[in-house]
């Protein structure tokens, strides 16, 4: 007799047979392409034969990673969508996880005094960006980093949205190992960032430092992570002596559409118009005479900045507009003290990222410049739809929210 519980069985036993059979066959597409693709391009880059057959002794895809495409797919429909709820930025401000990163990078400032004080002098950057970092990305090199770098970055330079990105990871993780870095260390994020400063191989073979005579070493020598953190952000253009931002008050009479890095005014000029830093202190002469840009992340409903060149050069290191508000506000309080925020995130969120990006669409349709539809709230779009608003009568929030998406997707 054939029951249901049976038919069940039977079901799940096809669905088991079908995804060993795939997860098989994109093995066997994987070996392909590791010796007809990769190994040829390894070589040409000075990668042996025998650090090559090493690095992928056992490696197979890693098909629990996000955002990949299984062979012959759609690229433009990836198998997991990372981070797909589309959440209020207040949330990447938890108290405690900040206060992690705060507390233990002033434990480290006297410490590494020196260290800090030698990697200002050569680089420019300042102790208190430099440790913020460091704890952000790993904690102060304490965080549990347990994936197999190799395995994680040919994955995703085989079967990934972003295939050609990956493919120059995984050749400079190649000739890393070729340099002698042991495969013991290849340890990764499941992004495939290495080390104490969550670098990507190629950053490594460019930024990575020996600052205490023992070698480039970002997974065991707290120097090298400091002094390569600062060579990083030097290199990307960190500005000597500026700040990275400032939180402000910004009047109604003052548009959050003006956001963005192409909208710049001297900083005395957006205190003309009214904006004022929330200490109440004026902004200081030789940052008032310079360059500075809006910046509201969750537009009406957060607190506001203005920020220099220097917040950009942040995003060099995550494509963020809140990493980098993160990185400037716990240097902020491990120099100068714990103070939170003035201004407090609004109630929002709530929606899904394909949600967001419906309705980015939609705005695309209008002939506005919303920086791509990828469900992210980004300057572009945050502005964009304060422009959509105004132009629409409505009062100007610069963020989305149900209804916006109900009227745009």
């Amino acid at each position: 007799m054939i029951t249901a519980r049976l038919v069940a069985t039977c079901f799940i036993a096809i669905l088991l047979s079908v995804t060993t059979a795939s997860a098989q066959n994109v093995n066997a597409l994987f070996r392909d392409w590791l010796v007809n693709d990769l190994w040829p391009a390894a070589r040409a880059n000075g990668v042996s034969a025998d650090t090559f057959n090493a690095a992928f002794d056992g490696v197979s895809p890693n098909l629990d990673l996000p955002d990949l495409v299984m062979p012959g797919a759609d690229a433009s429909t990836p198998r997991v969508q990372h981070q797909a709820e589309f959440r209020s930025p207040g949330g990447y401000f938890a108290e405690n996880t900040v206060r992690g990163v705060t507390g233990g990078g002033r434990a480290r400032l006297a410490r590494h005094r020196q260290v800090l004080s030698a990697v200002e002098q050569q680089y420019g950057v300042p102790p208190g960006i430099v440790l913020a970092i460091w704890g952000r990305e790993s904690g102060f090199g304490n965080a549990r980093i347990p994936h197999n770098a190799i395995e994680v970055l040919a994955t995703k330079a085989f079967m990934s949205t972003r295939k050609e990105m990956f493919r120059a990871e995984i050749l400079a993780a190649l000739v890393m190992v070729q340099r002698g870095v042991p495969l013991s260390a290849m340890k990764s994020s499941w992004a495939g960032a290495l080390g104490q400063p969550q670098f990507l191989p190629t950053s490594y073979l460019a930024h990575a430092t020996d600052f205490d005579g023992g070698g480039a070493d970002i997974w065991n020598s707290e120097a090298d992570t400091l002094a390569s953190i600062g060579k990083y952000l030097a290199h990307y253009g960190w500005v000597r002596g500026r700040d990275w931002g400032f939180e402000v008050t910004v009047p109604d009479s003052v548009s959050c559409a003006l956001e963005g890095p192409d909208r710049g005014r001297r900083i005395s000029d957006w205190a003309a118009m009214g904006i004022k830093r929330v200490s109440g202190r004026p902004f200081p002469d030789h940052e008032a005479r310079q360059e500075g840009y809006l910046m509201m992340p969750a537009g009406r409903y957060g607190p506001a900045f203005i920020v220099t060149p220097n917040f950009y050069v942040l995003k060099e290191y995550n494509e963020s507009d809140l990493y980098a508000l993160f990185v400037g506000h716990a240097a902020d309080r491990i120099m100068y003290g714990d103070r939170a925020f003035a201004g407090s995130w609004g109630r929002v969120g709530g929606l899904q990222r394909s949600d967001v990006a419906a309705m980015q669409r939609g705005m695309e349709r209008l002939g506005y410049d919303v920086g791509g539809a990828d469900g992210l709230a980004g300057f572009r779009t945050r502005r964009s739809i304060g422009e959509w608003q105004a132009k629409n009568g409505q009062r100007p929030t610069c963020f989305p929210d149900a209804g916006l998406v109900g009227a745009l997707r």
